[in-house]
């Protein structure tokens, strides 16, 4: 025993099981790698529903047959699914696709890293046998009591179970914003909170130790497997389940190795934990607070704060890969959220699934978080917008601030701030002009990119989804922190159906709409530009940018929207664009007598080469080199035309249904072509 004791005091054995864990890691993910055992050309899935999700007339399912599979089904009768049914699904697989938008969430990537490679459209349901597990019998029974829950069953859901779905959107993103979203996911914090609460009560009932630590570990495991269970959720319990074996026999191995341990069980159980942002966010925080307690003050208020802080600097680089925007007050807010939520708000969640009765003090507290929310989040000159960086920047920050807490030298802590400004201020010294014709499926947008400035010619539009959300993302990617002028070629919604979110949920400077009257789009979005104070104009002949200019040439008004499009002409270093919005033939017949425009190097296609416009006259006028249409993957208007694919024969054709978002840059005089492809 004592042998042993002395090895597992060893740091060495922790760092080499660490490392060795990497490795397995990345030897079964990019040398063996992950396959499906399903053949796309199956048709009839059989397995236990782990997940249901229903929203508006579609139910999303997990279901875990040979393998996971994510289905999609829009029922013609009502169906009483539940959790761990087993059922037969008739449909069709199909792969998941990657990004079309650079920099932003990659869902096939997300589900393969989950193990599940395969969607499939389902079109009918038989149910095979009712459920048979206890686990999921009760996890059924809670999902009934919640949804009972007239106010509150959102917030239940979320603390209760660890699903979102039912949160507000808008909400849910501004406490994301605010940096205290990890709150409203279960974790590592709410393992810990009940383990303390139940040691706190078996001692005052004085159980005998080994008994109090056995039930709580028993407690906590079918908690874990009642929720929702996250990569954080299984690093507190497997660290908290480590933490007292280490106890109970005295090994004393540092929590920091225990950490180590953790991370490498959990990695050699599941490799492609690795890439699960909970593990990542628990274990550089929980790391970074272990090895910073000792400079922990006694004084509460500055422990919370200090703590706080090291847990925004450890998590600091997480966020600025995946979300590309920090907000410096997150410390501070968590000051005001923590406590609200463990001292009050989860353990009155916990008291009111119990006791109905408390549900009235459940709903008061939760609407006083969301006008904290609220307030909080108008204090937006907090948030910094830092752009995509490589990851050997975010390696050495790690070096340089573990350096800085174990040297006690704050020059380590001065050099980490320089390097994160530095993050902020690489756009500036990039002098390259960039043009994505972005994927917004069955619509248009344009991004105009440089250091100086930032246009957006339209910016798509979809029913039932905000294409924005993600359009924005990848903008604070670049490096944007506000567009200087968002261009709205015309009123139709695939064009500007995203104004109103955009304009709500990112700076915009100046508005230009085209010639002709405004329809009802329109309208909606000049009511919201005079609240803003944003600057808007009509029908204007040229836009003088810093690096360059922009002319406008359809300036007459016709009697459709389509035809009213702004055309848009840019000459860069010799390198001329053209857009063409939605115009039409008639437009194009107009603009080659007013113009004379000719060997063009970029066409975007009129009206998503549609056989209403690229006349034949006109392409052999102009003279393209590449053409780019913005289209939607199997739409329904048969868009693009085969004629018009032939008049643009002798240019290189784009589309973004095929090659997702296309980006062209040009530097020092050179043209570099990227697309973004499914």
């Amino acid at each position: 025993m004592l042998r042993l004791k002395i090895l597992l005091q060893s740091n060495n054995i922790y760092y080499i099981l660490l490392i060795i864990s990497l490795l397995l890691a990345f030897f079964k993910i990019y040398i063996i790698k992950y396959d499906s055992k399903y053949n796309i050309n199956d048709n009839i899935i059989e397995g236990y529903i782990t997940t249901i999700i229903s929203s508006n007339d579609k139910i999303t399912l997990e279901i875990k047959g040979k393998e996971k599979i994510r289905g999609y089904y829009f029922p013609k009768e009502n169906l009483d699914l539940k959790l761990g049914m087993k059922i037969r699904v008739y449909g069709s697989l199909y792969l998941p696709e990657h990004n079309t938008i650079p920099n932003t969430f990659n869902y096939k990537k997300y589900l393969n890293n989950h193990r599940i490679f395969y969607l499939i459209k389902i079109n009918k349901i038989e149910v095979l046998s009712e459920n048979k597990n206890i686990i999921l019998t009760f996890r059924n029974y809670l999902n009934k009591k919640i949804t009972s829950y007239k106010y509150t069953s959102d917030y239940l859901n979320i603390f209760i179970l660890g699903d979102k779905k039912e949160i507000n959107e808008n909400t849910y993103k501004d406490y994301q914003i605010n940096g205290v979203v990890h709150l409203f996911a279960i974790s590592g914090m709410h393992i810990n909170l009940l383990a303390a609460s139940l040691l706190f009560f078996f001692k005052k009932i004085k159980i005998k130790k080994n008994l109090q630590y056995l039930i709580i570990i028993i407690f906590l495991i079918l908690f874990s497997l009642i929720i929702n269970s996250s990569a954080s959720v299984y690093r507190s319990l497997i660290f908290f389940i480590f933490l007292t074996i280490n106890k109970l026999n005295d090994f004393n191995i540092s929590i920091k190795n225990v950490l180590f341990l953790t991370a490498a069980v959990l990695i050699f159980l599941n490799p492609l934990i690795i890439f699960d942002l909970g593990f990542q966010y628990s274990i550089m925080t929980t790391y970074g607070l272990i090895i910073s307690t000792k400079k922990n003050k006694k004084n509460y208020i500055v422990s919370l704060l200090y703590t706080s802080f090291m847990a925004f600097v450890f998590s600091l680089p997480i966020t600025i890969m995946n979300f590309y925007e920090i907000n410096l007050l997150s410390p501070i807010n968590n000051l005001i959220f923590v406590p609200l939520v463990t001292l009050l708000i989860y353990p009155l969640s916990l008291i009111t699934i119990i006791i109905p009765f408390f549900e009235p003090l459940f709903y008061i507290l939760i609407k006083l978080m969301e006008i904290i929310n609220s307030l909080l989040i108008h204090l937006n000159i907090f948030n910094i917008i830092i752009p995509k960086v490589n990851i050997i920047f975010i390696l050495i920050y790690y070096i340089l601030i573990i350096t800085y807490i174990y040297s006690r030298n704050k020059n380590y802590l001065l050099m980490s701030l320089i390097l994160i400004c530095s993050f902020k201020m690489k756009p500036l010294l990039n002098n390259d002009i960039y043009v994505y014709y972005i994927d917004v499926k069955q619509g248009d947008s344009i991004l105009i990119h440089n250091k100086k400035e930032d246009i957006l010619i339209d910016t798509g539009g979809l029913y039932n989804y905000n294409i924005s959300n993600t359009t924005i993302v990848f903008f604070k990617s670049l490096g944007i922190a506000k567009l200087n002028s968002l261009i709205l070629t015309h009123g139709d919604f695939d064009h500007m159906g995203e104004s109103i979110n955009l304009v709500n949920n990112f700076k915009v400077k100046n508005v230009f709409f085209n010639c002709g009257e405004y329809n009802e789009l329109e309208k909606d979005l000049i009511k919201i530009l005079k609240n803003k104070n944003i600057k808007y104009h009509t029908c204007i002949k040229q836009l003088k940018a810093k690096k360059f200019e922009l002319q406008f040439l359809n300036l007459k008004e016709y009697n459709n929207e389509n035809d009213n499009s702004s055309v848009i002409y840019l000459n860069y270093n010799n390198y001329k664009f053209l857009f063409m919005g939605d115009a039409s033939k008639e437009v194009e017949k107009d603009i080659l007598q007013k113009h004379n425009i000719y060997d063009v190097d970029f066409l975007k296609v009129g009206h998503h080469g549609s056989k209403t416009s690229t006349s034949k006259e006109f392409i052999n006028k102009i003279n393209p080199k590449y053409s780019i249409i913005s289209v939607g993957k199997n739409n329904r208007y048969g868009h693009p035309n085969d004629n018009v694919l032939d008049n643009l024969e002798s240019s290189k054709i784009y589309r973004t249904d095929q090659d997702g978002s296309i980006m062209f840059k040009i530097k020092n005089n050179k043209l570099e072509i990227e697309a973004c492809a499914p």
